[in-house]
């Protein structure tokens, strides 16, 4: 049905998310970020509030970046196990580009916090959108990092939450297709 790869809704129609374990470099150079970043911001934003920011982990920092996270995971899980740390020692290393985003709520305005939640999650959204149609892989990653309050403290403080891990670079195989919903249960019609 969308063999045909030019046209946007079969881009859309087609888009991957990629595992960060399988992207290697290149990843985007700093003129691509720019604009990957650049599109990412334009989302939907009730009252043009930007609730939202990005933070670049660049490679020369991922040895720290590791390191902060395996402070951040023995503060939480003194007992942690060998495998545990090997997990998170991967995770601070996969795919050559970083970007932390950030839920940077305003908390003084009257546009609701559930809607810059929203805005937040569409500029993640186009952040992998921009990159997808750069040529890169892209992949939004959340876990025990996203929710832990040392690791948000060294990129912010409350009350910022981080969004997610965006990892990017250069697929290594295609990305299998995942089952999808089926429309007849996510579609109703409002009878009123």
């Amino acid at each position: 049905m969308f063999n045909d790869l030019s046209t946007p809704l079969t881009y859309l129609a087609t888009r991957r998310s990629g595992k960060p374990r399988d992207m290697i470099a290149p990843g985007p150079d700093d003129a691509q970020l720019a604009a990957i970043l650049q599109i990412a911001g334009r989302t939907p934003d009730h009252g043009k509030l930007a609730p939202w920011r990005f933070v670049i982990v660049p490679a020369e920092a991922r040895d720290r970046f590791a390191a902060m996270l395996l402070d951040a995971y023995r503060l939480e899980r003194p007992q942690a196990a060998r495998l545990e740390i090997e997990a998170i020692e991967q995770f601070a290393h996969q795919a050559p580009t970083l970007v932390v985003a950030l839920f940077s709520p305003r908390i003084e305005s009257h546009i609701p916090l559930w809607e810059q939640e929203l805005s937040v999650g569409a500029a993640c959204m186009n952040l992998l959108h921009a990159a997808n149609a750069t040529g890169f892989a892209g992949g939004w990653l959340t876990g025990w990092a996203t929710y832990s309050d040392a690791v948000r403290d060294s990129f912010g403080a409350a009350p910022e939450r981080i969004a997610g891990f965006i990892f990017l670079g250069t697929p290594t195989r295609e990305f299998e297709e995942r089952p999808r919903p089926d429309l007849r249960t996510i579609i109703t019609n409002w009878a009123g």
